[in-house]
């Protein structure tokens, strides 16, 4: 079958990115190979994924400490929550923040509603990098910790899979 008649397996394209995609210069032709259909196919497929909202994001798994990157701070933040999505943008644009997203607040032991992920060579440097951000965005009075690791698990992307038939919500009885 010609690979621009064939119609793109979304499920396959799921999986396929979920493994990652390959390291070259046109990954999403690679994937397009892989999975028997054009480039245009796998990015179309991407778009309407997106589109539907089955596909929130695609991300970089970031392996800071191959790097040289031996700290990293999950920088949390009690902003107002009318000014989050401007103050998530703020700090969203500096080159060292690899994460930034919003979270519930979870009162009363969790004020934060805002998350960063901010890596350095070592801590001073991450620190520093904080402290440009409060400055530069205007956060002096805002409450804020920095949540250093630890430890270093193992990073990979997401893994989606199909619901088994026992989680699928059994059909209803219709009376006609």
């Amino acid at each position: 079958m010609d690979m621009t008649t064939r119609r793109l397996d979304e499920a396959a394209l799921i999986d396929a990115i979920g493994a990652g995609l390959p390291l070259v210069s046109r990954p999403y032709a690679a994937l397009a190979e892989r999975l028997g259909c054009s480039e245009t196919d796998v990015i179309a497929g991407i778009e309407r994924l997106a589109a539907r909202g089955d596909l929130k994001r695609l991300g970089v798994v970031v392996r800071h400490r191959a790097l040289g990157f031996r700290a990293n701070g999950m920088v949390v933040w009690d902003l107002p929550d009318e000014r989050v999505a401007d103050i998530g943008r703020c700090i969203g644009r500096y080159p060292f923040v690899t994460l930034c997203y919003r979270r519930p607040r979870r009162l009363p032991d969790w004020p934060y509603n805002l998350f960063c992920m901010i890596h350095g060579r070592d801590r001073a440097a991450v620190v520093a990098q904080v402290e440009q951000i409060v400055a530069q965005c205007g956060l002096d009075d805002v409450a804020r910790e920095i949540l250093f690791s630890r430890r270093c698990f193992r990073q990979r992307g997401a893994r989606y899979a199909a619901p088994a038939a026992a989680d699928l919500p059994a059909p209803r009885a219709t009376h006609g």
